[in-house]
């Protein structure tokens, strides 16, 4: 089973338009969940969760702000287990494809920094 606990960049096509995505996974046994972030002011932050079988992977990501629809992605992981690439739907109303490469940044800690920096001063 490939163990892809750790940090990823990523991007997804939605109508011929590249997204970059960051991803920090988190595996114990088959289940995976992780958080996400994308490059769109529109979309930011969203949870993942799902599993690994083999070198196989599915998750479903869900946005924390605007959109309430999950997006399923599956893919495969590569023999090496630093790169990975499948196909992401929305409800059967959209689809494309992503692709994803393991990175050597600590985003788990980026993120937490921007939290912080999105809570009011008087609020920490």
């Amino acid at each position: 089973m490939a163990n892809i606990s750790g940090s990823w960049l990523g991007t997804y096509w939605q109508n011929a338009n590249p997204t970059r995505f960051e991803v920090t996974f988190v595996q114990a046994g088959n289940t995976i969940s992780g958080s996400i972030l994308d490059d769109s002011p529109l979309l930011g932050e969203a949870q993942a969760a799902g599993e690994v079988i083999g070198r196989t992977i599915q998750f479903t990501k869900q946005y924390l702000t605007t959109s309430t629809y999950p997006i399923t992605y599956s893919g495969l992981i590569a023999e090496d287990e630093n790169s990975m690439q499948g196909s992401w739907t929305i409800q059967g109303l959209e689809s494309g494809n992503w692709e994803a490469h393991r990175s050597g940044d600590d985003l788990v800690a980026e993120l937490q920094n921007r939290r912080l920096e999105a809570v009011p001063l008087g609020r920490r």
